[in-house]
């Protein structure tokens, strides 16, 4: 059913949404769990596959900051340099309760860094590691990776079938879910963006695209959970988009083969889905039609996206962990591993942990 507006699906949606794990089935419902009971639970250190040159305008910064938001530490940053805002950049926003490692950059024409920088951030939580020259702007998504170290905590630590499902997570991939901080508190990005959407997106109402980002990861979460109902959230559909895993490559696949088959059952190929906008889906066949499913049920929020001239996307519908380690200390239990830019360590640990926030 369409989202009209004298029945939209939001208005029965709870929070958050029962999208399903795809652990559940072989292992049931995960152990209960805790995590982020503090900043240090939750390290997070962002890597580029580039260094800065070493001259130019712009000064980059290595931070470590902790409980802070990237837009805090971007606030602070302008105005120790007395610049604007605008003038400062970074690639991903990194969570507040957390110890997060991140560049950031500011342009600084013609001056040196204000004496004391490093000093008057350290009091602010922000701890600067290294500072060289750039000729540009740091632009948003240009990291390539995020390492986590988290700490689970509670009833979860001592229970083995942690272990197991972490062990199948390694071999068939994590859903690619948008974590639950995309939405908001109780999904209130969400329920602005479908009013905004509705009367017509303006940029003054969402300067720096938050509320789209919002519906159009509503609109991925709900196909993938689909797929994962179904069971083809790991395997290539006839007309799939394949990605290949740890890049942006992506090709049509009009009849899956026994090669590319093989290819996606070892995490080297994902399936991929659609972040909903304005332009034609190299989807077709079975996998067009879970994408014309979606239209239909949430027409209201996929024309308000396309009025709003946002460029249709894709995203992989699976994740490969890399780079991981699993730790146990006296009560604790440490995760490791790395995740493509874009991706959320708590699609991780939903599959691993049951939490409220997740």
């Amino acid at each position: 059913m369409s989202d009209s507006p004298s029945h939209h699906p939001l208005d029965a949606l709870d929070w958050p949404p029962t999208w399903p794990r795809v652990l559940d089935a072989e292992f049931g419902s995960p152990p209960e769990g805790d995590y982020r009971a503090r900043p240090e639970d939750f390290l997070v250190e962002e890597t580029l596959d580039f260094d800065p040159e070493g001259e130019g305008e712009h000064l980059w910064l290595y931070i470590e900051k902790r409980d802070l938001t990237t837009a805090m530490a971007v606030k602070e940053l302008a105005r120790l340099c007395e610049a604007s805002p605008r003038a400062v950049g970074y690639s991903g926003m990194k969570d507040r309760v957390a110890v997060t490692r991140q560049w950031l950059s500011v342009q600084l024409p013609g001056r040196e860094a204000p004496v004391g920088l490093r000093e008057d951030l350290a009091e602010r939580g922000i701890r600067v590691l290294e500072m060289a020259r750039h000729p540009r702007k740091l632009k948003r998504g240009v990291h390539r990776t995020n390492r986590f170290r988290l700490r689970l905590t509670g009833p979860a630590v001592a229970d083995e079938g942690l272990v197991h499902r972490w062990e199948r997570l390694l071999e068939r991939g994590v859903p690619n879910y948008f974590g639950p901080q995309r939405f908001g508190p109780d999904g209130r990005n969400l329920l602005r963006a479908r009013s905004l959407l509705a009367r017509g997106w303006r940029k003054r109402d969402d300067r720096d695209g938050m509320l789209l980002s919002s519906a159009r990861s509503f609109l991925f979460n709900e196909l993938l959970a689909e797929r994962i109902r179904e069971g083809s959230w790991g395997r290539l559909l006839p007309g799939e988009v394949a990605n290949l895993d740890g890049s942006a490559s992506q090709f049509a696949v009009e009849s899956p083969d026994a090669e590319l088959e093989a290819r996606a059952a070892r995490l080297d190929l994902h399936p991929s889905g659609v972040l909903w906008g304005v332009g034609g889906s190299l989807a077709s066949g079975e996998a067009r039609r879970r994408e014309d499913q979606l239209v239909q049920r949430f027409a209201g929020l996929c024309a308000g996206l396309e009025a709003a001239g946002v460029r249709l996307g894709r995203r992989p519908l699976r994740l490969r962990l890399a780079e991981t380690r699993l730790e146990r200390g006296d009560g604790e239990l440490w995760l490791t591993f790395t995740l493509p830019r874009g991706a959320f360590a708590t699609a991780v640990l939903r599959e691993l942990i049951a939490h409220p926030t997740l």
